[in-house]
């Protein structure tokens, strides 16, 4: 691996562990503070980490110095936002229906399975140089 792109791989990681942490803390505040079923607390935690995620990973984890491309990749990175959103809250009701884990322990498997998911396509699909530079 060159060096580079483990750096790209330790800012991704610092980026989408505040994310996480984030979205897990909007989550637990909604339901323990607010009462709301934690099904529906996830949407909030996902609108938080959404953001710190998309200016994290645009600005610092794939920055492009020429600042080329922002509306292709923001809609590219919202796609696997959403598609990423999906799988967790696909599996986070799984796990919370089928193996009756708690809410805690659920959301922490999850959103790990899904920040894998979400390096590899940000990395080559979402911002990815190539078509910053020609878009």
């Amino acid at each position: 691996m060159r060096l580079l792109e483990l750096f790209r791989l330790l800012r991704f990681g610092v980026v989408g562990l505040l994310a996480a942490v984030l979205h897990y803390w909007v989550v637990i505040g909604l339901v323990e503070l607010l009462r709301i079923q934690p099904l529906q607390a996830n949407f909030g935690g996902f609108a938080v980490a959404f953001w710190v995620s998309y200016f994290g990973h645009r600005y610092w984890t794939f920055a492009n110095p020429d600042n080329t491309g922002v509306t292709a990749s923001f809609i590219r990175f919202l796609a696997i936002a959403v598609s990423g959103f999906s799988l967790n809250e696909l599996l986070f009701y799984l796990f919370l229906r089928y193996l009756d884990l708690s809410y805690y322990v659920a959301l922490g498997i999850v959103v790990l399975i899904v920040a894998v998911m979400t390096y590899v396509l940000s990395r080559w699909w979402a911002f990815r140089l190539q078509s910053i530079s020609h878009g």
